[in-house]
């Protein structure tokens, strides 16, 4: 037998057949490894730098994890946040390139003294002493998925970006052109004449006959459907739900509140009162007689009489919230009660009388311990969540049910109908096995799972959620008997609402027609129910009484206008009486705080387009294949 195969291996036949074999198992065996040599794993290249796909999901990863931190339970970390922040994170990697290249271009280099002496002076790296915390420092690391040199590379790149972009954003200035149009059109104030009709004052309509209630009935089948229903099982796991499971330290606990001192601080405030005038023996003259103990009434008339203003700052105010430097210094040299200046700005002279002083105040360790243990704990259980959701996406691959998935590795779950509002047949709330803040979210994936689906798991907020569809009970409009009742409540709303829309609307018309708004309502028997507002600001606010549905047309209108709106119980027509245009020069301080937003602004446009600029310079070329990757 074996002399055979020998002598049968020897023929053409079996060297072809052979050849055959080899060639199959090289596109069937290794085909794979095959195409997948030099397959290019880089989400994009910017001016032929690759960014790998690995970088890409970890930006992601660190982009979302920060803004859960600094959202905490408002946010919702569902695939359209996760698509949103991947797009973002991969243009903050392709930015970057595009400046390390304008970097090299400009042969711009940042010395190494520069990213030492920068990271030394970051204050969360200090310790009590004031100096540079090792500690600390990889404290910072490993809670944000760093290395140093990785961390020291984007210190380098924040450095040459200030140096690039510092230069851009220099040339911004808030000029008077734009400045002073802003602050009058900010601070312009109105007197209007309003005209409430509230649909409780409505007549009462004629009762309704059935053939209409049933029309009604008909015609709004949104009003008087029941809902979809839908009977799922419901399983989540989150770091709430294991937080019971980890133990934090003393020592892990203290190094939290060394890194994050600055969020337990609240800097020193105070209130103030200001006088502003054109002229320095004036202001001297003031100065002397504040100190000398005159009172509020007295000041503010020497201030007017000196051509100026006298200004009682409602609120307390820290450093930054005085917008020129000698101010400030002046405002917070003086002790309470005490008077300071004249001190001269570009506005004129100004004198501060310092009215309270609210004092500097850091919370102690032990007034924070217990929430910097939670966090901390916190924290640690969300890295439990991803180890064991691993475990529970091979359980739920492998065809287990929702339900015996849930109890196996501890997840909460229930089983539940719900409409898409949150609501079970009865009406009443269903208990979902989330925090509320992520309520919103898990019903919506409830009604997007189609029947029948395999469950999977789904990331949240701080954990991963799966929903397996039992039934669905479709949406149906209820018969006519069992909702007739709340159909001719509503069909006489319906009534009144017109009939004041109707008043309303022959109000407007009137005042249109020459008649102002107090004689056109006293002609139609509503005088009492007018009212003379303002002067109103544009914003609304708590000191504002206009409705925010009236603000806009209002300010739209002209003087002698009327406009009418219809608000949540009822119409209201108004009529502009007054315009009350605003005086920059009256409000210095408003007027730099506008300044500033403009050149602000303006800086951010700058920079945004030499980054354009630069982007385009670069050739960027975009995977979409990587880009999908790169948001799971």
């Amino acid at each position: 037998m074996l002399t055979a195969l020998r002598r049968f291996a020897g023929t053409w036949i079996a060297k072809i057949l052979f050849a055959v074999l080899v060639i199959s198992f090289a596109v069937w065996g290794i085909g794979d490894m095959v195409q997948g040599f030099g397959r290019d794993r880089a989400v994009a290249r910017v001016a032929g730098e690759p960014i790998e796909l690995e970088e890409a999901q970890l930006a992601v990863r660190r982009e979302i994890q920060r803004l859960a931190r600094q959202l905490g339970p408002s946010f919702e970390g569902d695939e359209a946040v996760r698509r949103a922040v991947a797009a973002q994170a991969v243009e903050a990697l392709i930015a970057e390139r595009a400046l390390r290249a304008e970097a090299r271009r400009l042969s711009l280099a940042v010395p190494e003294e520069a990213v030492r002496d920068f990271v030394w002076a970051i204050p969360a790296f200090q310790g009590a002493d004031g100096r540079f915390s090792r500690p600390l420092f990889e404290d910072f690391l490993r809670q944000n998925g760093l290395t140093e040199s990785e961390f020291l590379r984007l210190v380098r790149s924040d450095l040459a970006r200030q140096q690039l972009v510092g230069a851009v954003r220099a040339g911004a200035a808030g000029p008077d052109t734009l400045t002073r149009p802003l602050y009058a059109f900010e601070a312009e104030r109105r007197v209007a004449d309003v005209v409430a009709l509230p649909l409780a004052d409505a007549p009462e309509p004629e009762p309704p006959t059935e053939a209409q209630l049933r029309r009604f009935h008909e015609n709004n089948p949104d009003r008087f459907s029941a809902p979809e229903y839908r009977e799922v099982t419901v399983a989540a796991i989150t770091a709430e739900h294991l937080v019971d499971k980890v133990t934090v330290g003393e020592e892990e606990v203290a190094q939290a509140y060394e890194a994050r001192q600055d969020e337990f601080a609240t800097p020193e405030r105070r209130t103030l009162r200001q006088v502003l005038v054109p002229d320095e023996e004036a202001a001297r003259a003031i100065a002397e007689a504040w100190r000398g103990g005159a009172d509020w009434t007295t000041i503010e008339a020497r201030a007017q009489e000196a051509g100026g203003q006298a200004i009682a700052f409602p609120d307390p105010l820290d450093r930054p919230g005085l917008p020129v430097p000698e101010l400030a210094e002046a405002a917070f040299a003086a002790p309470e009660g005490g008077v300071a200046g004249p001190v001269r700005s570009p506005f004129g002279w100004h004198v501060l009388r310092v009215e309270k002083v609210e004092p500097a105040v850091t919370r102690r360790l032990d007034e924070v311990r217990e929430t910097l243990r939670r966090e901390i704990a916190l924290e640690k259980a969300a890295d439990l969540v991803y180890a064991r959701a691993n475990r529970i996406e091979d359980a739920l691959a492998s065809g287990a049910p929702l339900a015996e998935v849930a109890q196996r590795f501890g997840m909460a779950a229930a089983t539940l109908t719900t409409d898409a509002a949150g609501r079970d047949p009865d009406g009443r709330p269903v208990a979902l096995p989330i925090r509320e803040t992520a309520r919103a979210e898990l019903l919506r994936r409830i009604f997007a799972v189609n029947p029948g689906d395999a469950p999977r798991l789904e990331e949240v907020q701080d954990g991963f959620t799966a929903v397996e569809v039992r039934s669905v009970i479709g949406r149906a409009l209820r018969p006519f008997e069992t909702v007739a009742e709340q159909v001719r409540n509503a069909w006489l709303a319906d009534a009144r609402r017109r009939a004041q829309e109707e008043r309303a609307a022959a109000l407007l018309a009137a005042v249109r027609g020459g008649a102002s708004l107090a004689d056109a309502a006293r002609e139609a028997g509503l005088a009492h129910r007018g009212d003379r507002i303002g002067p109103l600001p544009r914003q609304p606010g708590p000191g504002n009484p206009a409705p925010p549905e009236l603000l806009a047309p209002l300010f739209e209108a002209r003087p002698g206008e009327a406009t009418m709106v219809e608000v949540r119980d009822g119409y209201l027509v108004a009529q502009v009486v007054e315009v009350l245009p605003a005086n920059p020069d009256a409000d210095p301080l408003a007027l730099g705080r506008i300044r500033d937003q403009v050149e602000q602004a303006l800086a951010e446009d700058l920079e945004q387009q030499y980054l354009i600029a630069l982007r385009n310079r670069a050739d960027v070329r975009i995977n979409p294949g990587l880009m999908e990757q790169v948001a799971r």
